[in-house]
């Protein structure tokens, strides 16, 4: 409850810190007096962010270096979680990359790197995350996703797969974690106006919303609701109408 936010700071672990998704919700449980953990590959972009993040309220925001998709989780997580004094309220997977599709079919590294960093590494650390509030038996684990997940698309659809294999992984771990009180919930974006996109054509058209309008979607995750959660709410009925297309028109459409 509200008295027990006062009273007990939310301890908060951000992987990716330095994405515009996170860094805006960091920014709302700074406001809260929370304490954070951030992660990410630039140190000196950390550092600021943290500072940021003290200036907004927060009780405490350490920044701490690392490459999350080629550190393993083992050896990192405790680390990460020192500052907090061991235990977290909310954990946050946010990094990944788009990559490019058409390199990508071209050489089969560049698919590797994309389909390592989205759901290898991203699955093990929800993985070794899910298995500390399993043992808490409370927290949350808050993964984004992507609408691109929902439906293959000539478009996208290698960056689409890896987020639709760790959506599954996530529900799996939301029906694992439910039975002791502790949750995993992914948040599907739809088009977020951030540096990932900022090749696209036609941002800021009214299906693109900005970081800081799917923030406060991403922070009431951690507390309640369903475990999978669109943001903005609209993609919902959007993404199943496009799942609802039949094949054959599908396949003259060019998403």
């Amino acid at each position: 409850d509200e008295s027990g936010r006062m009273t007990k700071p939310r301890r908060v672990l951000v992987l990716g810190a330095l994405s515009a998704m996170a860094v805006a919700t960091a920014r709302l449980y700074a406001a809260e007096g929370a304490r954070l953990v951030l992660a990410g590959r630039d140190a000196a972009a950390l550092e600021t962010l943290a500072a940021d993040l003290r200036a907004r309220g927060a009780l405490s925001a350490e920044a701490v270096t690392a490459d999350l998709a080629t550190t393993s989780p083992d050896a990192l997580l405790p680390a990460l979680l020192a500052p907090l004094g061991g235990a977290v309220d909310a954990v946050y997977l946010a990094y990944g990359v788009l990559g490019d599709l058409g390199l990508a079919e071209r050489d089969l590294t560049v698919a590797a790197q994309v389909i390592d960093t989205n759901y290898r590494s991203a699955a093990l650390w929800c993985l070794a995350a899910a298995a500390v509030l399993e043992r808490q038996r409370a927290g949350s684990l808050v993964v984004i996703g992507s609408v691109a997940g929902d439906r293959g698309r000539k478009s996208n659809y290698l960056y689409g797969s890896t987020k639709a294999g760790l959506g599954v992984l996530v529900q799996g771990l939301a029906h694992r974690l439910a039975k002791v009180g502790a949750r995993a919930v992914l948040v599907k974006p739809g088009f977020v106006d951030t540096p990932m996109t900022e090749h696209i054509k036609g941002r800021r058209g009214p299906l693109w919303a900005t970081p800081e309008q799917v923030a406060p979607t991403l922070r009431k995750a951690a507390d309640g609701g369903g475990t999978v959660v669109y943001a903005p709410w609209f993609w919902r009925p959007v993404m199943a109408l496009i799942r609802a297309v039949p094949s054959p028109i599908f396949h003259r459409t060019n998403l």
